[in-house]
């Protein structure tokens, strides 16, 4: 008999923890009937009524796991806590807030018996609001012209892979993490499937524009050295620039006698000048210090309690 794992990061959710684990179990009786499963949730460090909820959803159904990490060390680091421990021949990664709705699983697993390996959500109807649809749509064009890999990237969580993609994503231990794109960076076949996105049952969303902003950087700086380039590309436009400015000036002194003025221009190429280089010296310490953070070698997480069996 086949096994599905479902990996589900959880913080602060205690509003929908029963009522997603009450729909997902309907979906395993009317679409997974055939398979044996195991149910992961990952409390990451919440700090509300959660970690109760789970563990006595665990004392029902002993097919449901629950770790419990120290702190909360951030949502596609619970993720990878999740896919550490799965043991599933199918892998169905998924955020607790029933945007990911249950019901739209098989969708993703009739696309995966197509001769995929991996298979993304295609959001139909997104639920989200107009800023929050701009900047998932600027994401992913940025994140597709900045990345000089061919690698699949997106922005949802919500896919279901083969144990062998799982396997190949736990040799890969980087603590800035992009869940998504080290998925991406392993390799093997792709596809999307699409689904209907559905409403969050309740709360809030936990990724604000600080949050947002974060992960971005990760995927751009975890996955792409063109920021290196851009510098490089604008330090050789600044001294063309300057070199022709210095001819420039010359040739009006020597040929037409025009005095060289103007402190005011002066400062303001200085400030200018100033400035990007302060930006480019940003970026090349992003690089250093997420270097540094690798040669700490620390675990990428600590489990406080497992529960399981």
């Amino acid at each position: 008999m086949p096994k599905i794992s479902f990996v589900i990061p959880i913080y602060n959710e205690a509003h929908i923890i029963e009522e997603f684990y009450r729909r997902l179990k309907l979906v395993l009786v009317a679409d997974f009937s055939g398979f044996s499963y195991e149910i992961i949730f990952i409390d990451d460090g919440s700090v509300d009524e959660s970690p109760r909820i789970l563990e006595k959803l665990h004392v029902l159904d002993k097919n449901l796991q629950v770790i419990q990490f120290s702190r909360n060390f951030g949502h596609h680091i619970a993720l990878t806590a999740g896919s550490d421990v799965a043991k599933g021949d199918f892998v169905v990664m998924m955020d607790g807030d029933l945007q990911d709705q249950p019901e739209e699983i098989i969708k993703l697993y009739n696309k995966l018996t197509d001769g995929y390996d991996v298979v993304y959500a295609e959001r139909m109807n997104k639920k989200f609001g107009y800023i929050q649809n701009w900047l998932s749509k600027a994401f992913n064009i940025a994140i597709k012209k900045l990345i000089n890999e061919p690698i699949v990237i997106n922005s949802t969580i919500f896919r279901i892979m083969t144990k062998q993609v799982a396997d190949n994503v736990k040799l890969l231990r980087e603590r800035n993490r992009y869940i998504i794109g080290v998925v991406g960076w392993v390799g093997f076949k792709h596809a999307a499937a699409e689904v209907e996105h559905g409403e969050r049952y309740g709360g809030k969303g936990k990724y604000n524009l600080s949050k947002r902003m974060s992960l971005a950087l990760d995927a751009i700086f975890s996955f792409s050295n063109y920021p290196l380039k851009l510098i490089t590309r604008v330090g050789l436009f600044l001294m063309v620039l300057s070199f022709l400015a210095g001819i420039y000036i010359i040739y009006k002194k020597f040929i037409y006698g025009v005095p060289v003025l103007g402190w005011s221009s002066l400062i303001v190429a200085v400030l200018v000048i100033g400035g990007m280089q302060t930006i480019m010296l940003g970026v090349i310490g992003e690089y250093v210090g997420r270097n540094y953070i690798e040669d700490k070698n620390r675990p990428l997480y600590i489990i406080k309690k497992y529960l399981h069996g």
